[in-house]
């Protein structure tokens, strides 16, 4: 899907350490009601957003990685599908693009995996559900 091939063009992007701030990553942020300014924030559903906005598919606006699960429309795991994860407390997530399984390792394309955009693993018991756009 076009908004994968996006998101694999960003791959690299990273934040800068220190008070600076990543261009690019602020522009994930400005696609998003929240609009940070820093690289120290979550992003990695203002990445998400960018890639559809960057697409004229709109997201859901919001920095939260859980707003992405009533965003579209359910799906399966298919190449591109958006996969939102549970992370550390009730309410924290994580959310980026499906690419494929190895095992009950799910291979997902995201921002802020490991400060960067970047292929990651992230174990399937985490999954919440896959969403497609409408």
């Amino acid at each position: 899907p076009p908004w994968l091939l996006t998101a694999f063009r960003e791959v690299g992007v990273h934040e800068v350490p220190g008070p600076a701030a990543e261009p690019r990553i602020q522009q994930y942020a400005a696609t998003t009601t929240l609009a940070a300014v820093s690289d120290e924030v979550p992003w990695c559903s203002s990445f998400v957003n960018w890639c559809f906005t960057a697409n004229n598919i709109p997201g859901t606006r919001s920095a939260a990685a859980r707003s992405w699960l009533t965003w579209g429309l359910p799906a399966l795991a298919q190449l591109g599908a958006v996969a939102v994860f549970r992370r550390g407390t009730p309410g924290q997530g994580h959310v980026g693009f499906f690419v494929h399984a190895v095992g009950n390792q799910l291979v997902i394309l995201g921002g802020n995996q490991h400060d960067e955009v970047r292929l990651a693993t992230f174990p399937e018991a985490r999954l919440l559900g896959y969403r497609w756009p409408a």
